[in-house]
């Protein structure tokens, strides 16, 4: 009976690809329905929203959107707003326009937003040209948002930018709301305690002083790209182990963080790391089989937290540094403070494109899902 039962499983059982849904961490969410399109000649289309933005964050933006894609399942037309912004907080209607020919896939469509404030969507158009070149209305399923909400959930919408995804975006609540343009109610989506990170310039660093100032910007800059890559892995992605030899991505950012936090002692203390700190740090900075063995079945939070903390400090000892300090040489190794922190800042950077490497490598995660009823 018992082999029966697990050979019946064997059949029923599939391994499958599962459905993109899980929770991430980004200053932008959107929301999306997608249908397909086959036409032999180019027809215009156009999608047109209601929305109005409530904010006091001046990055904070909202967009109406769509996107073509082809046959081979490349991106064609695209259009997000992002050069017309939407910051008004009344009510107004926006629209995008495009084309569909004859190579084109699916038409997805839908709306975004950034960073924090109070973004409300209602009415929701489309529109594609008929074969008399007259633009004609497509039924939207929930196009004015009457179905209510539940769970950060939109009846009838995809959240994310595909249909084939359900990407909910842990910094944006979703909720049904009585102002409205059409009907009883429009869309409501919120964020909130999302921090601005500002990219592109070097140095200005309130506290420190110019050379200083200007190595705490690289190294933060850095920071945030490998932050960026990791932060929405899952603990499978975190933990996946390429062959015998590599580095799992969770232990390479302890590695960032040991090798930051030796660099604080050697140049702020002008030692080497004591028994306590080697036990602590020595199989992060070394990696190898020790790394492998010591540095998994974490979230990749337990790391990024480890990371902060070490870079806190970083930053706060530097900032009581000023740039004669940075000119000093290490006598024992015959290099400057300011070389050892470029060398920090570089292993970051060699260290992400290791772990972007790793990530395009990873193999997705099998799902097991029951497909028929299980008998005797």
């Amino acid at each position: 009976m018992k082999k029966a039962f697990i050979v019946a499983l064997a059949f029923i059982y599939a391994s499958i690809y599962s459905q993109t849904n899980r929770e991430i961490s980004r200053d932008w969410t959107s929301f999306n329905q997608t249908i397909d399109v086959q036409t032999a000649i180019p027809k215009k289309f156009k999608v047109i929203a209601y929305v109005k933005v409530d904010t006091q964050d001046s990055h904070a933006w909202a967009g109406v959107w769509a996107r073509v894609d082809t046959k081979e399942d490349k991106m064609g037309f695209f259009d997000n707003m992002s050069d017309r912004s939407i910051k008004l907080n009344q009510w107004q209607s926006y629209s995008v326009e495009g084309t569909i020919d004859s190579n084109s896939k699916s038409l997805s469509f839908g709306g975004l937003c950034s960073y924090n404030g109070k973004f409300y969507f209602d009415k929701f158009e489309l529109f594609i040209e008929n074969d008399k070149g007259v633009l004609t209305p497509v039924q939207i399923p929930n196009a004015s948002f009457e179905m209510q909400t539940k769970n950060n959930e939109i009846p009838k919408w995809n959240l994310g930018t595909r249909n084939n995804q359900n990407i909910k975006v842990k910094e944006y609540k979703i909720s049904s709301e009585p102002d409205k343009k059409d009907g009883v109610a429009s869309l409501l989506i919120e964020g909130s305690g999302i921090k601005f990170i500002e990219s592109g310039k070097i140095g200005g660093v309130e506290g420190a002083s110019p050379q200083i100032g200007a190595m705490i910007s690289m190294l933060e800059d850095l920071k945030n790209r490998v932050e960026n890559t990791v932060k929405n892995m899952s603990k499978y992605e975190v933990d996946y182990l390429l062959d015998k030899d590599a580095n799992r991505i969770g232990a390479l950012v302890m590695h960032l963080a040991a090798a930051e936090a030796y660099y604080q002692v050697f140049t702020f203390e002008n030692r080497e790391f004591n028994a306590e700190e080697e036990k602590k740090w020595g199989a992060a900075l070394a990696l190898d089989q020790g790394g492998r063995d010591d540095f998994k079945g974490n979230d990749i939070q337990y790391y990024l937290d480890i990371y902060n903390e070490v870079r806190a400090k970083t930053i706060s000892e530097l900032k009581k540094k000023d740039d004669a300090w940075f000119a000093e040489v290490q006598k024992k190794y015959g290099i400057s403070n300011q070389y050892c922190w470029f060398h920090v800042m570089e292993h970051q950077s060699s260290h992400l494109g290791q772990i972007l490497f790793l990530k395009k490598r990873i193999k997705p995660e099998l799902e097991l899902k029951l497909d028929g009823k299980i008998k005797n």
